[in-house]
């Protein structure tokens, strides 16, 4: 099993921001002859920082133990980090600073009956439920429809981490933008890794897809972090084609670390009748089974 070490991600997330910013974007002299370092060196992040050399070269190595908001803060605006990358600086020092005080509560491996109706109850937009691992655990019968080339995986919970990476042709076939979705999905992971690198399950998730798929190392060897936010998603669904869809993802502030995600398209659009062509079809390949089974 891969461990996720927490002094290791703080090294190589900071060495990693640090590395892609240049003096000229800092607002730096550019001065001349050859640097030695791609980007910054350790004592202009201090500088811009307002920090000095040694202490910005144990956080670098790993160290945030003692590193308050305002210098993280500092740090955050130096190396110009966006707001995903700064949240992932803030988790990683919270961990830090209580390697042994609780622990994030683990997401409910079911949902509720009552997040089931509510999922049950949006009729016209395919509507799901996953956790930050992307393990989805309950789907309306438009995202059963929908996702029916992930949800065929046996094993559950289905989890579309597994599905991008694990079965690339399927997924290539499925996402239109599948390079995208491969950048955002390894980056989501490393933002739940920075959340809780305890998570037994994410430890053996990142390892499997370690192990199986170089295009998860590369990806993952990145350092990259997002958010889950509202989006666009363009999708080929092998029954009813190409559907450009607007995506609403929403936490759920009475299920920690559960995520609701909606698909939309405006009103006569060619995706909103591909809409309803998959609505009729899954009317008709739906079984009396709830839950996230696939159809067909």
């Amino acid at each position: 099993m891969v461990e996720i070490d927490l002094r290791t991600e703080i090294k190589e997330f900071l060495s990693s921001r640090r590395a892609r910013l240049t003096p000229e974007r800092a607002g730096l002299p550019a001065y001349g002859g050859n640097r030695r370092v791609k980007g910054l060196r350790r004592e202009e992040v201090a500088l811009l920082a307002g920090v000095s050399v040694d202490y910005y070269v144990r956080m670098e190595r790993g160290s945030l133990t003692g590193a308050s908001d305002g210098v993280l803060d500092a740090v955050a605006s130096a190396l110009q980090l966006d707001e995903a990358e700064r949240d992932h600086l803030f988790h990683l020092a919270r961990q830090s600073r209580s390697p042994g005080g609780p622990r994030r509560r683990r997401p409910a491996a079911t949902v509720r009956p009552a997040l089931q109706q509510v999922l049950d109850a949006i009729t016209d937009a395919p509507a799901w439920i996953c956790n930050g691992r992307y393990d989805v655990l309950a789907t309306n019968h438009l995202a059963r429809a929908l996702y029916s080339p992930v949800l065929a995986d046996p094993r559950r919970p289905p989890n579309t981490a597994r599905f991008v990476y694990l079965d690339e042709d399927a997924a290539k076939a499925f996402f239109v933008d599948y390079d995208r979705i491969v950048r955002d999905v390894a980056a989501k992971l490393r933002m739940e890794a920075g959340r809780d690198p305890h998570d037994e399950e994410l430890i053996a998730l990142v390892g499997e897809l370690a192990t199986n798929s170089e295009l998860f190392r590369q990806r993952w060897a990145s350092q990259d972090v997002r958010l889950h936010r509202s989006g666009r998603k363009r999708l080929h669904h092998p029954v009813v084609g190409r559907l450009d869809l607007d995506v609403e993802a929403m936490e759920l502030t009475a299920d920690a670390g559960l995520l609701l995600t909606v698909y939309t398209a405006p009103a006569g659009t060619p995706t909103a009748d591909g809409l309803a062509l998959l609505a009729s079809w899954a009317a008709a390949q739906e079984t009396p089974a709830t839950g996230i089974q696939a159809p067909g």
